[in-house]
């Protein structure tokens, strides 16, 4: 048995490859115009990042980089200030800060005001954040007067309240006086029992406004619908802050809290201006400590140890600031969200099956 075999004639060339790019057969070379063209756009994006990145970069290393190089280098040698840096000494100068009493009540001094101002700013700051945010006559004038006071340099913020409480002539030495108590003699940022809870409360003056603001900001981003489904539901007021509003602006607070926490660590104008750290280091900080060693005894060896201490615990906090709360925000607020749009679509899907 025999089979007919036909071979097909060869197509010509110009119709096989108008063929071929008709139907995607023929790709392009390697090193092809299109090849070209996405390294230039590669390369272009990458010179902006660069022409936009290095102005940034270079700010840091100017005034981040080389002061914590400066500092570290000045720690490891008891210098004075003058002359050149030939008296090396190692770690000898860290082992005298942190043996320092006075910079261990510094420390403490920090945390208290650390803790101290999230526990006094976090429910005034709420507050008064939900009282705003509700409609009132004034509402204009009451936000400017809480967040004036942030708005303020801190040492004039601070000047204010020296005259304020100067012993004898100062407004609250007669105002306490006009009410019956008794004002301390040596005045309340001379006394030490008092001093530093003083300077707490002022800090609170001032930075609250921050606090509040922060807060009407994350207030605006909750759905008035979800407010609409607690109403619907029969919840009042104050359930509804307190079971939608406040759980919803728990990112803002977390990242505030934050904010105040390295602040609270690093403060120090205020307080400075205030009381220069006393009396008898009453209300001595990290960051007065550090300056009182090197502008006034002229230790700079141990004032680079106790600046170089300062960044450590300040990073050291916020590092783990990060991975314990501010990490979780994402998953956290994921839940509290499914929950409320729950809440709504339960209540919508009631309302129109009433209906």
């Amino acid at each position: 048995m025999t089979h007919d075999v036909t071979e097909a004639a060869p197509a010509a060339p110009g119709h096989a490859t108008s063929e071929a790019r008709r139907t995607g057969a023929v790709r392009r070379a390697p090193g092809g115009p299109g090849r070209t063209r996405q390294r230039g756009d590669a390369w272009r994006k990458r010179l902006e990042i660069l022409v936009f990145v290095t102005p940034a970069l270079a700010l840091i290393a100017l005034f981040v980089a080389w002061p914590i190089v400066t500092a570290v280098r000045f720690s490891v040698y008891d210098w004075k200030g003058f002359g050149d840096l030939t008296d090396f000494v190692g770690l000898e100068n860290y082992a005298e800060v942190l043996g320092d009493e006075v910079f261990r009540s510094a420390v403490g001094h920090n945390m208290v005001i650390v803790v101290g101002s999230i526990l006094l700013q976090l429910p005034l700051g709420v507050g008064i954040a939900l009282l705003l945010d509700r409609r009132m006559r004034g509402q204009g004038l009451l936000r400017t007067i809480i967040f004036v006071p942030y708005v303020l340099a801190e040492v004039i913020a601070a000047v204010i309240w020296l005259q304020l409480l100067q012993p004898q002539y100062g407004f609250i030495d007669a105002f306490t006086a006009g009410i019956g108590l008794t004002p301390p003699e040596q005045g309340w940022l001379g006394t030490p029992e008092y001093a530093l809870w003083i300077v707490l409360l002022v800090l609170t003056w001032k930075y609250l406004g921050l606090a509040v603001l922060l807060f009407l900001a994350g207030m605006q981003g909750v759905s008035e619908e979800l407010h609409e489904a607690a109403q619907l539901d029969g919840a009042s007021w104050w359930q509804t802050q307190w079971r939608i509003t406040i759980p919803l602006l728990g990112p803002t607070m977390r990242t505030w809290a934050f904010l105040s926490m390295i602040g609270s660590i690093q403060c120090f104008d205020m307080i400075w201006v205030l009381t220069q750290g006393g009396p008898a280091n009453a209300t001595n900080t990290m960051a007065t400590y550090l300056i009182d060693e090197g502008t006034k005894r002229h230790n700079y060896g141990i004032a680079g140890a106790a600046s170089v201490i300062l960044f450590v615990i300040a990073f050291a906090m916020a590092l783990a600031y990060q991975v314990l709360i501010l990490r979780r925000d994402t998953q956290d607020d994921t839940r509290r969200y499914t929950r409320a749009e729950s809440a709504l679509f339960g209540a919508l899907f009631r309302k129109r099956k009433a209906a």
